[in-house]
């Protein structure tokens, strides 16, 4: 990391500050946490003395994970000609409508927007974590193999949020799930009452319960699953990250995840001392993806300087020998924008805690 950070301020000197573009919802705990991993990174690339001499600044728009606002926000950014490039968006919905305005403008590197529907999208539009349709694959995987031949454990129930990321990742798991799906139900991200679901699979018994949402939702169904004290394994994907607040309902479940805290490399111990101190609080894979996307928007200024066509060629051009070294792996990208040399496990949650090392 130190040495990154060198080499940002090591190249030849020119006219600055240099500006990036920042979008999500930063109200919500995942965007918060995105937000945080961005300014570290701005922070500490600063602190070693920009890139080419200059400062990093970010342009930062809240775009409440709305769609009709992130084109808008988009709109604003691809006028700003001052504006290099995006980190984000945040969620998939967002960077869909988003992804429109920026395509042949301005470079976009999502941060968790993991829709399987953004794959080639647009030659502008990067991200750095993996499409759901991996990642429900394997989570899929993963609960086919998690009871062993207990036939319980073949019978799982689907919950999933009605928008591109609850959808993509369900029909994924659905895919590669090795039983019998007992039911497949949409639920709201604002879910305030999961009693009629919980109390339907204290009848149905399923083995497993997977669930597509984020930690809204999920800690409101882990919570009701509790209170009837429900017998069964519930599994989630990167959008359960900061269930771990809550760890008398959260203990036991499981989560798909690109990043772990307690992950002992180096450069993740690095970072993980560097956010707790900055805020106070351990860093969770939002906050590693904004962290990156940063850090891998800088390398590519650093390399190309204000160009914004030639920023977007440097991303493009990076390659399983010439990889940017990001805290879950060695990162280039397919031909659609996609991550390749990234790692993705599932995490169980132990005393407020994700430990890996239990799936691939």
């Amino acid at each position: 990391m130190t040495l990154a950070l060198l080499l940002f301020a090591a190249c030849q000197r020119e006219a600055g500050p240099y500006t990036v573009g920042a979008a999500g919802p930063w109200k919500q705990s995942y965007g918060l946490m995105t937000r945080r991993g961005i300014d570290l990174a701005v922070e500490q690339i600063n602190h070693a003395g920009g890139i080419r001499g200059a400062p990093l600044r970010v342009f930062a728009r809240d775009d409440e994970a709305d769609g009709a606002k992130a084109t808008a926000i988009a709109e604003e950014f691809v006028r700003a000609r001052h504006v290099l490039a995006v980190i984000g968006h945040v969620n998939s919905g967002a960077m869909m409508a988003a992804a429109r305005v920026y395509d042949g403008e301005l470079t976009a590197v999502a941060t968790s927007a993991s829709s399987p529907d953004l794959t080639g999208v647009s030659p502008w539009v990067f991200r750095v974590i993996s499409s759901d349709s991996l990642n429900g694959a394997g989570l899929g995987r993963f609960a086919s193999q998690i009871g062993g031949t207990d036939p319980v454990m073949k019978r799982a129930a689907v919950l999933y949020e009605n928008d591109s990321y609850g959808r993509g990742l369900a029909d994924a798991f659905r895919r590669n799930f090795r039983g019998t799906i007992i039911s497949f139900d949409p639920i709201d991200e604002n879910l305030s009452d999961a009693e009629p679901f919980i109390s339907y699979y204290k009848l149905r018994r399923p083995g497993i319960i997977f669930v597509a949402s984020r930690d809204h939702a999920a800690l409101t169904i882990l919570r009701e699953a509790k209170r009837q004290q429900l017998d069964a394994i519930f599994l989630g994907g990167d959008g359960w990250q900061s269930i771990v607040a809550d760890t008398a309902a959260s203990e036991g479940a499981y989560v798909g995840t690109s990043f772990n805290a307690e992950d002992r490399s180096p450069t993740v111990q690095r970072f993980v001392r560097a956010f707790t101190k900055r805020y106070d609080t351990t860093p969770d894979a939002f906050a590693a993806l904004g962290y990156d996307a940063t850090m891998l928007v800088a390398r590519a200024i650093s390399k190309k300087g204000g160009d914004r066509r030639a920023v977007r060629d440097y991303l493009a051009s990076l390659d399983a020998e010439h990889p940017f070294d990001a805290l879950a792996g060695s990162l280039y990208f397919s031909e659609g924008g996609d991550p390749l040399g990234m790692g993705f496990s599932v995490a169980r949650v132990s005393h407020g805690a994700l430990l890996t090392g239990l799936a691939q």
